[in-house]
């Protein structure tokens, strides 16, 4: 069985974990951020170091580790009765990063919409992620060079994920509004393909 899937797309910092958790109160939406399930590893398991390896530098975690570690966490939560994929709509961030997990995923999920959280404003990128650095103790948004790095390694590499889904599947959200409204407009779009 197909996962029902909601993706939120953008650049670090453009407000993809901010809309995630709004969404994954409401019932019958489950949130994963994939971010998030790397940094709840423990810095001594295999996984846990090559996650602090590749992230104090600003790059992705290989693909491979990548989808096996969401694999197995998002199993643990059906098994736990978590996320119920019957019943739940699973809105995704941080995962599909790149053409190729979306490739390794297309037989798990079943994307019904990408909400792609659109920023042309980088230095507002930046002052977001530097204030999520010091308010969530995230060490890898600290540093300028590796915020710069991110954006780059984005740019290159997860962008494409739009032309894996088609433009019928994407919808551009306006980043720089305020939450509220940024989520009004998700959920604009949210209603006519989940029913």
């Amino acid at each position: 069985m197909k996962y029902r899937t909601i993706l939120l797309f953008g650049a670090p910092g453009a407000g993809k974990g901010t809309q995630g958790k709004i969404l994954g109160t409401i019932p019958n939406f489950f949130h994963c951020a994939c971010g998030d399930v790397f940094r709840s590893l423990t810095t001594s398991s295999p996984l846990g170091k090559t996650f602090i390896e590749y992230s104090s530098r600003g790059e992705l975690v290989p693909d491979e580790p990548t989808v096996e570690l969401w694999r197995s966490f998002i199993q643990g939560c059906e098994r736990s009765n978590r996320f119920r994929p019957k019943d739940d709509t699973l809105v995704l961030d941080g995962i599909p990063r790149n053409r190729h997990q979306a490739e390794m995923l297309a037989d798990t999920l079943d994307v019904k919409a990408v909400f792609y959280l659109h920023c042309t404003n980088f230095e507002a990128l930046v002052q977001r992620l530097q204030k999520r650095a010091l308010k969530e103790n995230r060490l890898d948004d600290a540093n300028l060079d590796v915020i710069r790095d991110r954006l780059k390694t984005y740019e290159k590499e997860t962008k494409p994920v739009l032309n894996f889904y088609g433009r019928k599947l994407t919808h551009r959200i306006d980043s720089t509004q305020s939450p509220v409204k940024v989520l009004r407009d998700i959920l604009r779009h949210v209603d006519k393909v989940i029913s």
